[in-house]
């Protein structure tokens, strides 16, 4: 029987954070976040682009639990640059260290080099987690239907809006995204990776999208790796796609993001 991966991250994230209050106090986390910009409205830029073509937003990602090791050759401050020159319109970026070989520090070098609204992509579970990914400088956070409960989901929005962070809601099925109905952000994004099994199927996009009512933004994530993907996404509606491990495999990571665009 295969280990359920997300009980699993659950387990070591809440040790970290643990750890992490200790070491890095709100009151230290909340100086950081004066001293930083405002946000750069990861929302609004989709659904900006979204309006005259497709609008990717291009994950800066190392390693997965699945696949191991998929980009040796990782320098952040240059990907997000390529990404930004090839055309994405926001970056996500990788924060978990344990499982994909991330680092909080990434969106930081992210910023140097690229003007793009970023996600932290990364398994939240507290509000103090919230506050650290505005305190580090990302836009937007992600909350995983599949790995919290309706009340834990509620508080990470509830915090997320007091922060002015936008918030990208995850969901792989049909009962998540009614769960996901419920909550207050209007980006919800349809994984098309079943997180306990790591297969990959584009019909869950289809077959949930359009379930989603007028006004939300709808974004497709996991196994996009061609023109013909978007295309077809794009029959139900689809027009912002998370595309990470296609474009990391790439030499040439600004080429293939302007082919994907083409």
């Amino acid at each position: 029987m295969m280990v359920d991966i997300l009980e699993k991250i659950k387990s070591y994230k809440l040790q970290e954070i643990i750890v992490d209050k200790v070491e890095r106090p709100v009151a230290y986390l909340e100086e950081q976040v004066y001293q930083r910009a405002p946000p750069r409205g990861f929302e609004s830029a989709l659904r900006k682009k979204q309006k005259t073509s497709y609008a990717v937003i291009a994950e800066i990602k190392k390693a997965s639990p699945s696949k191991g090791i998929i980009r040796t050759d990782f320098n952040v401050g240059k990907i997000a640059r390529d990404y930004e020159t090839g055309g994405a319109c926001c970056l996500s970026v990788l924060t978990d260290a344990v499982s994909f070989m991330g680092n909080k520090g990434y969106i930081q070098e992210a910023i140097n080099t690229s003007k793009l609204p970023i996600l932290r992509k990364d398994f939240l579970y507290d509000p103090y987690q919230v506050l650290e990914t505005r305190a580090i400088g990302a836009d937007c956070i992600l909350i995983i239907m599949a790995s919290v409960s309706d009340q834990q989901a509620q508080e990470l929005e509830e915090s997320a809006l007091f922060w002015g962070l936008d918030v990208l809601i995850e969901v792989h099925n049909y009962y998540e995204l009614e769960r996901a109905l419920k909550l207050k952000s209007k980006m919800i994004g349809i994984n098309n990776r079943n997180l306990k099994t790591f297969n990959v199927d584009l019909q869950t996009t289809l077959e949930l999208a359009t379930n989603i009512p007028n006004g939300y933004l709808v974004i497709s994530e996991s196994g996009l790796n061609t023109k013909n993907d978007l295309a077809k996404m794009a029959e139900v509606n689809v027009k912002s796609f998370l595309v990470g491990e296609s474009l990391m495999r790439e030499k040439n990571i600004k080429k293939a993001i302007e082919k994907l665009l083409g």
